[in-house]
């Protein structure tokens, strides 16, 4: 199918063929009839795409301040991978769409094949053929209205959003700065509410629109005739509210917001201008600054627009979905027309032409609408509604006996790559693309963008959404599984039963039952071919500082601290309802070092932690005496390095700053590496080959499986261990 897309580092846009994305359970897969240009937003972000490095990152500072963050925790070397592996892929545009359901996901019953639907998000409602859009950002577009007016709910919903904020009451009088699609569509909702409505513009012909769809009076800013009318319509007073849906980096909207309104009125900023409020101004008035956040409550919210758990109506009346079903009635029943506001309708093969006519000025709009190929959709031959999240594969017999597949001499090694997030494209695909005897297969993704930009970046021969086919290829020889983590347990299942060699990054289950069915799958299949993630043991430089510190004769000590930090708001980590907790996606890692250094597998496990937080004291028992402390904290400073790791025994210690420097202790004598230039090798490399080797020469995976399902078993221990209260023995775990 065809996507827009663009690149962010070159600027570049582009129709590109990319998979057709899956139908998920809790969501439609929607064939798009009308999507709409926000030419407010899109063109912010085309612009910015088009500026050099410098002005990229001074138009996004709080982008830098990561940037800076990611280069003191994980080195230069991996976050410029990082950052230019996201600058040098294609990313999508659009977000609001009307389209027809094509396929119906597990789990939806108020759409069938066929119904006409509005579409909202910037993930799921692009501008592409196709899109899965989940229950709770889409709406059914009520009888009589016209899917190229439908195409408008979801800009529609963010003008609702932003009214809904100023309050307004009959007989208010209010000012909207800003007449783009947006402030158009304010005004509309405005006089429908029977609020009198006074337009500010510098544009004449969008304050003539305005006229003519309900403002009272409109004018430049830098006229009088604004400020007569608002005093004409207010007796001298100012209005009740105003409105901000103004773009640009002038503070004149706020200054002429703070002249205009009255006494304790109410600013709502609906758009992205600059705000530096006169202070003065502000306080006298003791003005209500308010902002609106996008379409409503519920976004930015993953519960309820991934997982679709709706607000109770009795505490939010009106969510994301219900201004967007509101947007839709109001439009069929002509309270709001949005026809006037189309300036350019453009046949989606036309698409990189059209936005070029728009950033380029040839083009002037307040909205343009792409339209896309009419197609049939025939209900009778539409799937069921019972769409697997993930296709099912073919059975494996139960008599299956090679635990290692024999592979021709001097073939390549054939991957195939479930995920294309950051850490597949920046840690692991960046090491297998430099290595001989190495062929990237297929690439499987849920959503078809990013299948599509690891294919161009990668060298994928193939991207695709269907697991299924790719589980099924006999020549594909090992499956990385790079998703989250919920997923883990039942994608390495999958692929042991299809018989392939499995690399999975950590953790490998999230419960008892994950672990008890991959190991299933292992003793069904006879296919023990399994590596996770855990490449700390891989590192050079512990590795070093290991061989220099020698074998144990007594017992050891192990202290690992780990400064976690904070995560930012809406990562997908804090979805611990269906991801697990911090620890348990991550303490795999710790625990793992700890088994490795130590030469064992734990045998007790007891958790402690600190009320109110995830700070976690793990302390892990070894069958010779020894101990391992793991500190997890996520409230430490952000300059402190993220990893500090010592061994202590028969008197001499080994001592780890953050795999810069290593150091190892004995009364005689002490070895100091040599300072890291800012890089932090933390063994993906490393492990990566002995994978790629294992794979080739049918010989031991790099970690024993004994010790990954110890490793996964302890680290869900931490969570009993802390309901508990008290130690939990892991003997029999496995």
């Amino acid at each position: 199918m065809k996507q827009v897309v663009q690149n962010y580092k070159t600027g570049e846009l582009a129709l590109l063929d990319v998979p057709v994305p899956g139908c998920k359970p809790g969501g439609v897969l929607v064939r798009s009839s009308y999507s709409l240009i926000s030419t407010g937003t899109e063109l912010m972000k085309v612009s910015e795409a088009g500026m050099s490095m410098l002005g990229k990152a001074r138009s996004r500072p709080d982008q830098v301040a990561k940037v800076v963050q990611s280069v003191a925790t994980n080195g230069v070397p991996a976050t410029y991978r990082k950052v230019m592996g996201k600058l040098d892929s294609y990313t999508p545009l659009g977000y609001s769409l009307c389209g027809v359901v094509e396929q119906v996901g597990a789990g939806i019953d108020d759409v069938t094949v066929g119904d006409l639907v509005a579409c909202a998000g910037n993930e799921h409602a692009l501008h592409a053929e196709l899109n899965w859009v989940p229950k709770n950002l889409y709406a059914p577009v009520p009888d009589g209205l016209a899917p190229q007016h439908a195409a408008f709910g979801t800009v529609g919903s963010i003008a609702m959003q932003g009214v809904r904020r100023g309050e307004p009451q009959l007989g208010d009088v209010a000012l909207v700065i800003g007449l783009g699609l947006i402030g158009q569509l304010v005004v509309q909702l405005l006089d429908a509410s029977g609020v009198r409505v006074v337009g500010v513009d510098p544009d004449p012909v969008r304050c003539e629109l305005a006229g003519r769809l309900g403002a009272a009076a409109c004018g430049d800013p830098a006229s009088s005739a604004v400020e007569q009318a608002v005093a004409e319509l207010t007796g001298g007073l100012g209005v009740d509210q105003v409105y901000l849906a103004a773009g640009g980096d002038s503070n004149q909207p706020v200054e002429l917001a703070a002249r205009l309104c009255r006494d304790r009125g109410r600013v709502v900023d609906i758009g992205k201008c600059r705000l530096d409020l006169p202070w003065n101004a502000y306080y006298e008035k003791e003005l209500d600054v308010r902002f609106s956040r996008s379409y409503g409550p519920g976004r930015y919210d993953p519960e309820y627009e991934l997982e679709g758990r709706d607000y109770p109506i009795g505490y939010v009346r009106w969510t994301e979905r219900r201004n967007l079903a509101c947007f839709l009635d109001l439009a069929a029943r002509g309270r709001v027309d949005v026809e006037p506001l189309v300036s350019h309708t453009a046949d989606f093969a036309d698409a990189v032409e059209t936005y070029r006519g728009l950033k380029d000025g040839g083009l002037k709009a307040v909205a343009v609408l792409f339209r896309y190929p009419e197609q049939e959709v025939e209900a009778a031959e539409a799937p069921s509604v019972d769409v697997p999240a993930v296709p099912a594969v073919p059975a494996v017999r139960r008599d299956a006996t090679a635990s290692a597949p024999v592979r021709a001499a001097r073939t390549p090694v054939r991957l195939a790559f479930v995920g294309a997030g950051n850490y597949a494209t920046s840690m692991l695909l960046p090491h297998l693309t430099r290595r001989d005897g190495v062929e990237l297969s297929t690439v499987v993704t849920t959503t078809a963008l990013s299948a599509a930009n690891a294919q161009r970046k990668f060298g994928f021969a193939g991207a695709t959404t269907d697991l299924d086919a790719v589980l099924g290829d006999p020549a594909v020889d090992a499956v990385f599984v790079v998703t989250r983590h919920s997923s883990h347990a039942e994608l390495t299942r999958k692929a042991l039963l299809a018989g392939k060699a499995v690399f999975v990054e950590k953790p490998l289950a999230l419960t008892g039952d994950e672990l008890a069915g991959v190991l299933t799958a292992v003793e069904e299949s006879g296919n023990d071919r399994l590596q996770v993630g855990f490449n700390r043991r891989f590192a050079p430089l512990l590795r070093e500082a290991a061989e220099r510190f020698g074998p144990r004769t007594g017992p050891g000590h192990v202290r690992h601290l780990v400064n976690a930090g904070r995560l930012d708001h809406g990562s997908w980590y804090l979805q611990q309802g269906t991801e697990g907790s911090r620890f348990a996606g991550e303490g795999g890692h710790f625990i793992d070092t700890a088994s490795w250094l130590l030469g064992a597998d734990p045998v007790s496990v007891y958790a402690l932690t600190t009320p109110g937080n995830e700070d976690l004291q793990v302390v892990l028992r070894y069958p010779d005496g020894s101990t391992a402390t793991i500190g997890y904290v996520t409230t430490g400073p952000a300059g402190f390095p993220k990893e500090t790791l010592d061994l202590v025994a028969d008197g001499r210690a080994l001592r780890l700053d953050d795999f810069v420097r290593a150091s190892v202790y004995d009364g005689r004598k002490r070895w100091v590496s040599s300072r890291l230039p800012k890089a932090r090798d933390k063994g993906q490399s490393a492990e990566l080959a002995a994978f790629v080797k294992a794979v080739r020469t049918g010989g031991p995976m790099p970690v024993p499986l004994e010790s990954l399902v110890a490793t996964t078993a302890a680290t869900l221990a931490v969570r009993a261990g802390l309901a508990g209260g008290a130690p939990v023995t892991l003997a029999g775990a496995r």
